[in-house]
């Protein structure tokens, strides 16, 4: 899902009357934190991340999800398939004067390379240069199995992660070589945090690529076939209202809103998805 379609959206007089309210409210939350001893809390309170994000976190809880996977500021952290930039935002600063961020875009020069995902890799590229001071020291690897696997040196990484990316590599047909790739990457006991759209158990691979959704427990087995170990589920990101029966999958709710204007308000009262939030460990030796 492009974050440039995010902005897009959230820059609207509908986006932007939606969600304003609650944004206001998370903001002037963490803001009044900004003091506190996490810098983690202090990354997401920044007055330089893009307002039309801020308005996400509402959906997105990323203290909460950040902090269950372990996150700490010293830290080798590898973010694949960032898109705009929605975690950049918060990631790059919180590990800019001790740890080390890496953002695995995907490849602009394979041929067979998602045109929206290259879209985004080159938007990404173009905000890095552009704003040093806050996205500085971000180092920019390509992901895309099999041509290219090495999101980092081999064995240095202390956390992976992924948001609403499995999706996507179901429909090209290499989330087992994404696996591999992650688990190389990890050092022993590091951790791979996965977010992403949940579907009805049972759901078929078909409908898994065409309706956006993802059975957990695919999630679970392309980890393991990797080589991961299962350690924790989170609820922070769970969404009851969604019913996961729309005409146009999961794009049918907001931010995307494919429908347009037809029971919009109905979608936007959804909310985004109900998304699992997963935590796998490399096993140490």
């Amino acid at each position: 899902m492009s974050q440039r379609q995010l902005l897009r959206f959230f820059t609207t007089p509908a986006g932007g009357a939606a969600l304003l309210l609650l944004g206001a409210s998370i903001t002037t939350t963490l803001a009044a934190a900004q003091g506190h001893a996490d810098p983690l809390v202090a990354a997401i309170a920044s007055p330089s991340r893009t307002p039309a994000y801020v308005k996400r976190d509402v959906y997105r809880h990323p203290l909460q999800t950040l902090h269950f996977f372990h996150l700490r500021p010293d830290q080798t952290v590898v973010e694949i398939w960032p898109g705009g930039g929605w975690y950049t935002e918060i990631l790059a600063p919180y590990l800019r004067d001790h740890g080390h961020y890496y953002a695995a875009i995907a490849s602009p020069d394979v041929p067979d390379a998602d045109r929206e995902a290259k879209a985004d890799a080159a938007y990404l590229h173009k905000r890095v240069t552009e704003d040093p001071a806050h996205l500085g020291k971000v180092t920019i690897t390509e992901l895309h199995p099999p041509q290219q696997t090495e999101i980092c040196p081999p064995g240095t990484a202390d956390v992976v992660l992924t948001f609403r990316n499995v999706h996507n590599w179901l429909e090209a047909g290499n989330a087992p070589e994404q696996f591999a790739a992650f688990f190389k990457a990890l050092k022993p006991g590091g951790i791979l945090g996965v977010v992403e759209h949940r579907a009805r158990p049972g759901t078929s691979l078909e409908q898994m690529r065409k309706w956006g959704y993802v059975d957990e427990a695919y999630v679970k087995k392309l980890a393991a076939s990797a080589g991961f170990r299962f350690d924790a589920e989170s609820p922070v990101n769970h969404n009851p209202k969604d019913t996961k029966d729309y005409p146009q999958g999961v794009w049918t709710l907001p931010p995307t809103l494919t429908l347009g204007d037809k029971d919009r308000e109905r979608y936007l009262a959804i909310g985004e998805s109900d998304r699992m939030t997963l935590r796998f460990i490399k096993p140490a030796g």
